[in-house]
């Protein structure tokens, strides 16, 4: 990494620490941005900076303006380091433990606070004992964000709860020490009455613990599902082959691992084996099927001179290959580098509870002050008066709002994964509200990714299962993937295939042999021309037509005579069709993406009924971020559906990426559902799902805060008193708790 710029500008990224939400984010951006020759985009959700710098500035200054601005910065490891997995684990340790004793402490707390028997003689200060810890360490990741972001002005969340938890632990410090709560037998009677009183006989210690332990919970369970920046990238890497058999110039053959291969090595592919990396055959012929990067469900046949792409999968024959690109040169590498731009490049919806926070704080400091000021005034006394102000503090901290999200996306998450439905965090919800496109990758999604043999034509006099029986015979010997379709088909209608004898495969053409004394062939038309052949005009018609649809056409003959032709295809699957019209019943407008050529789209637009217009074919895999990118910037907010490596870019770009779970870990990692069972039904559902457990967030964060408002005006009248506290604060909690738990009856569509 160059560490300083002149000239031309240089580019680096910045792992970001420290940042509470989404304001954080644009808080680094815009410092970064005021240092000249410098453009910075920050990335709350993968917690990097994307900087392109010029002039004198170094990295150093960079990471210097961050940490001024009270965030922590550094270059990040790259991404293939084991040890780029141990922040986040250390992050959520940290939490875990503080977790632990918040709810372990404040438990009896709040049990002592609430239940009169409990109240023994000196049960005040094993409650102040028990709930300072609570206070200081387990609440130590709000205050400190508070303190961050009063620096710059900003009200969040965390300062809602850090005020409002300081204040209420400070007033019962102070009630204690010096009001009239240390005495001994002091006790909270269980009363709910508005009355007005000094405050200085009450403490609200189990409102403090108890507020903290809360939020703790919700903050632990969401970063717990958080997505961890980078995981994509993991998987795409681990795609590659690790090891490979190299041959030396006397034709040795040494196993090394894959980082040791240089441009110009020769490496030997075995059938079935993935290519090592980026090359050109030198010597064998095979088919590579290559779906898993390119999206194109027929292999690709190669021989002496083709150009072949690492981690694809050598399908046929012996292949010797020349390295033309190792490492960060190769197809699979610049992948992940796009999937990387395209998580950091993704704007992360500013989590609606920092939104109402950001309003909310500066109104309930303001009534504060004027419940202050007000009682001051009417010479009420300063007892009187803090102890109204602070009472306004201390209920407007809603120990709801920290369950709010995370309980609904428990149960929201629990529900979808009995449903086949994966999501990954909160911010995901946001952006189904908004879908208005889909996007579907043709091949795994909307069709079943196999090659299957879709239809048999005969000749006049022929029986088709005596073609299928000697097709099926020939092709059962071959690896070929369109051999195996054949082989698969005539192995389910017929159940058991004769040994053929004489086998040979004819490279490039098709494969010939003795099945039961009979000289069959299977292939390619130029195959029965070299054997004099002809196929009937009837069958040459319906080849024909199979083509000009996207098929690929068999052709089959034995004992010197053209047979059939066999239709073998990338079927469409059965709930597609219906999946497309529950999607539009949704609002959304679904788009077919392929790598494949045009007329395999069309027929496959056509049979599920995609109008011809929303079809876009022949995409290459680097191509489809771009056409995301194109859709998003005619102002659609756009949905994706794939399964292949070939997607993951595209799924981590689009606004909101839907896995099939049935395709790559690539591709899982980078898409926000998963759709476990790869029926794309499931995206209906998903979305319903998705959508319903938003309104859930937002009806709960509307009652986590109603209780709360509602009982304001009796703070600020001082006449609010610890049992009315309590209340509010288990009313709250209970009621967002029920809201989530009725989204346990969110049913699939049949």
């Amino acid at each position: 990494m160059t560490t300083t710029a002149t000239g031309a500008p240089s580019e680096v990224e910045l792992a970001i620490g420290g940042m509470t939400c989404a304001s954080c984010a644009a808080r680094i951006e815009k410092k970064l941005n005021r240092m000249d020759g410098v453009t910075a985009t920050v990335n709350y959700a993968t917690e990097k900076a994307k900087v392109s710098f010029a002039g004198d500035v170094s990295v150093q200054d960079l990471i210097a303006t961050v940490e001024k601005t009270g965030y922590t910065a550094q270059e990040p490891s790259p991404p293939e380091d084991p040890g780029d997995d141990e922040p986040v684990d250390d992050e959520l340790r940290t939490l875990r433990q503080r977790l632990t004793t918040a709810v372990l402490l404040a438990v009896p707390v709040v049990a002592m606070a609430m239940i009169p028997a409990l109240q023994f003689e000196y049960w005040q200060w094993l409650s102040l004992t028990l709930a300072a810890p609570v206070v200081t360490y387990a609440g130590w990741p709000f205050h400190k964000a508070a303190f961050t972001n009063a620096r710059h002005g900003a009200a969040t969340m965390d300062t809602l709860i850090s005020v409002g938890t300081l204040a209420a632990f400070g007033w019962s410090l102070w009630a204690l020490f010096l009001g009239t709560a240390g005495e001994p037998g002091m006790t909270h009677p269980f009363e709910l009455t508005i009355a007005r009183g000094d405050g200085a006989g009450n403490i609200y210690l189990e409102a403090a613990a108890g507020v903290t332990a809360f939020i703790l919970a919700g903050r632990y369970f969401e970063a717990r599902s958080k997505r961890k920046a980078g995981a994509a990238l993991r998987a795409l890497l681990e795609l590659g082959a690790k090891d490979v058999t190299v041959l030396g110039a006397d034709g040795r053959e040494q196993t090394v691992a894959v980082g040791e291969l240089k441009v110009g090595d020769r490496f030997l592919v075995r059938p079935g084996e993935k290519i090592a990396t980026d090359g050109t055959v030198v010597e064998g012929s095979s088919a590579v099927d290559a779906s898993m990067l390119t999206g194109e469900s027929v292999p690709v046949e190669v021989a002496q001179g083709d150009a072949v792409t690492g981690a694809t999968v050598n399908a046929g024959g012996r292949l010797v290959v020349e390295a033309t690109r190792v490492g960060a040169d190769t197809q699979l590498a610049r992948m992940a580098k796009l999937v990387e731009d395209a998580q950091n490049g993704k704007a992360a919806a500013q989590r609606l509870a920092d939104r109402i926070s950001a309003v909310f704080v500066p109104v309930v400091i303001a009534l504060a002050l004027g419940t202050l000021g007000f009682w001051l005034g009417n010479g009420a006394g300063l007892t009187a008066a803090f102890t109204a102000a602070v009472a306004v503090l201390i209920i407007a901290c809603p120990c709801a709002l920290g369950l709010a999200t995370p309980t609904a996306l428990l149960v929201g998450t629990g529900r979808g994964a009995q449903l086949g439905i994966l999501i990954k965090g909160p911010e995901v919800l946001e952006s189904t509200r908004k879908v208005d496109t889909i996007v579907l990758d043709k091949t795994g999604t909307v069709t079943t990714g196999r090659m299957t043999l879709l239809a048999v034509h005969t000749a006049d006099g022929t029986d088709e299962a005596e073609v299928l029986r000697l097709a099926g015979a020939l092709e059962h010997a071959s690896e070929h993937p369109i051999a195996r379709a054949v082989a698969d088909g005539a192995l389910t209608k017929l159940g058991s295939l004769p040994t053929p004898e004489d086998f040979a495969n004819v490279p490039g053409l098709g494969v010939q042999g003795i099945v039961d004394g009979h000289a069959v062939l299977v292939g390619r038309e130029r195959l029965l021309e070299e054997w004099a052949m002809e196929l009937p005009v009837e069958l040459a018609r319906l080849k024909s037509e199979a083509e000009a649809s996207g098929r690929t056409a068999i052709a089959v003959a034995w004992d010197g005579e053209a047979r059939a032709v066999l239709e073998v295809a990338d079927a469409v699957k059965e709930t597609s069709a219906e999946a497309i019209t529950r999607l539009r019943a949704l609002g959304l407008t679904p788009i077919l993406l392929t790598g494949d050529n045009a007329a395999v789209a069309q027929s496959v637009a056509r049979e599920v009924g995609i109008a011809p217009e929303d079809v876009i074919a022949e995409v290459l895999p680097q191509d489809k971020v771009d056409v995301v990118k194109r859709l998003q910037g005619e102002g659609r907010s756009v949905a994706m559906v794939g399964d292949g490596v070939n997607d993951a870019a595209a799924l981590a770009q689009a606004d909101l990426g839907l896995a099939m779970g049935t395709g790559t870990d690539a591709a899982i990692e980078a898409g926000d559902l998963t759709l476990v069972r790869g029926d794309l039904r499931a995206a209906a559902d998903a979305i319903r799902l998705a959508r319903r457990t938003l309104g859930t967030i937002r009806s709960n964060l509307f009652w986590a805060f109603a209780y709360n408002v509602a009982a304001l005006p009796l703070a600020a009248a001082g006449l609010l008193n610890p049992m009315l506290a309590g209340a509010a604060m288990a009313f709250s909690s209970v009621f967002v708790v029920g809201n989530s738990l009725r989204l346990r009856s969110f049913k699939a569509a049949n």
